[in-house]
């Protein structure tokens, strides 16, 4: 038996799959937990939980997040070492037409999770936040030490929301919490509904791609691997507390609290039209573009700072687009070979 338990939720989603891949290949014990639900190609999650349920060492419940109930069920019989939560209603543009659907999800699910956390308690809770908290801000690079008030949409105002719960749960119940902001994440068994899983179907069934602002867009892209290994470095690392730091000049990124944010990008923004350049010298075929103005919700930048990730685990992302789209495009075509 591995000495850790560690409870995974959105397992069946993307970043969720991969991490859950990565612990089990360390020795970890993983439930996965998920909803199943099909904001996008259910197979494409069966698939990655068939995947992980060739371990030994994976269990998985189908549970929606705010079924508080069962999470406080789970909770109660499985003793989590660790949690890291992954599971949310995804996606800037969803936000749009289906605001409710995030309420749901990212807010009362969180809640059930930080409740569960602190009747059951655990060594560590780590979160997903998302780089779209930045909003309106402009200064390059983003950095966790500003502050983010001006959210662009509500799924940005659901993620910053969560920063906030956790922060409140590390104050009451001294939950050791930990928040990441993801940066435009890619790779193989990645969400239909992302760029470059559309660019690559578009481009290969010959039909245009939309470029939103006429493809001068520029999107620190973060290979998935690099995302993964920066959530498996800080586990075990819980966030003490900053003894230094001082209400009268707030530090954003820590508090007196148990309480954390990173930020996991590449640290190096690319533009969208080398993004698809590369994507369509590794397909070996053009693009047919429909450059399209900049779309409501949308930040025209996104650029990591991440100097407290590299100075606290040792660890920067650094896979390259060529590198990391190739690997994509190899994957894409193996699995829709087989479909």
């Amino acid at each position: 038996m591995s000495p850790y338990r560690i409870l995974v939720t959105g397992a069946a989603g993307f970043i969720g799959f991969h991490l859950s891949k990565q612990l089990l290949g360390k020795g970890f014990e993983v439930m996965g937990l998920d909803n199943m639900n099909d904001y996008y190609d259910v197979g494409l999650k069966e698939s990655r939980l068939a995947i992980l349920e060739k371990s030994g060492n994976f269990s998985f419940s189908k549970i929606d997040l705010h079924n508080k109930q069962a999470i406080d069920n789970l909770f109660a019989t499985k003793k989590f070492d660790y949690v890291v939560n992954l599971a949310a209603q995804a996606g800037v543009r969803y936000s749009l037409t289906n605001p409710y659907a995030y309420l749901e999800s990212n807010l009362t699910g969180f809640l059930n999770i930080l409740e569960a956390c602190r009747h059951h308690p655990v060594k560590h809770l780590i979160y997903a936040s998302s780089s779209s908290v930045y909003g309106a801000n402009r200064k390059m690079p983003f950095s966790v030490h500003d502050n983010v008030d001006h959210p662009l949409a509500l799924y940005a105002v659901t993620k910053k929301s969560n920063e906030l719960m956790a922060h409140a749960y590390s104050n009451l119940y001294h939950i050791p919490t930990t928040g990441l902001r993801f940066f435009t994440v890619y790779g193989p068994y990645g969400r239909p509904d992302m760029a470059l899983f559309l660019f690559t179907k578009a481009i290969l069934d010959g039909k245009p791609i939309d470029v939103f602002n006429y493809g001068k867009m520029r999107r620190d892209f973060t290979y998935v691997d690099d995302i993964v290994e920066g959530i498996v470095r800080l586990i075990p690392n819980p966030p003490p507390g900053n003894p230094t730091w001082n209400g009268e000049n707030p530090n954003p990124a820590s508090s007196f609290a148990p309480y954390k944010i990173y930020n996991i990008g590449n640290n190096q923004p690319v533009e969208l039209l080398h993004f698809i350049e590369v994507l369509e010298t590794k397909l070996g075929k053009k693009a047919i573009k429909n450059l399209l103005p900049l779309q409501e919700g949308d930040v025209p930048e996104t650029y990591a700072d991440v100097d407290d990730l590299m100075q606290d685990v040792g660890f920067k992302p650094s896979t390259s687009i060529e590198t990391g789209i190739g690997n994509f495009v190899n994957w894409y075509k193996e699995y829709y070979k087989m479909k």
